[in-house]
């Protein structure tokens, strides 16, 4: 839940950045995204794209975890 929250958030900042890189490249003064629906349809990018990666991530680090849980078992082990 709050990786679908972050992610929203982070999708709609996403969409104000690359809009700013774009007006910034084109020297534009303002960019019309031709309605609600083609906004709309950039945030969900966004929102998928970030999604994505903090699954990615959440997946790396739940493995490292593991990863060392297994590390101090071993040595525990060898240990005692």
């Amino acid at each position: 839940m709050m990786r679908m929250a972050i992610a929203g958030v982070a999708g709609f900042v996403l969409v104000f950045i690359e809009s700013y890189i774009v007006m910034v490249f084109k020297q534009y003064e303002t960019i019309e995204f031709g309605g609600m629906a083609p906004f709309v349809s950039v945030w969900s990018m966004n929102f998928f794209l970030v999604f994505s990666i903090l699954t990615h991530i959440k997946f790396w680090y739940e493995e490292r975890e593991a990863q060392r849980e297994e590390d101090a078992a071993e040595r525990d082990r060898f240990i005692s």
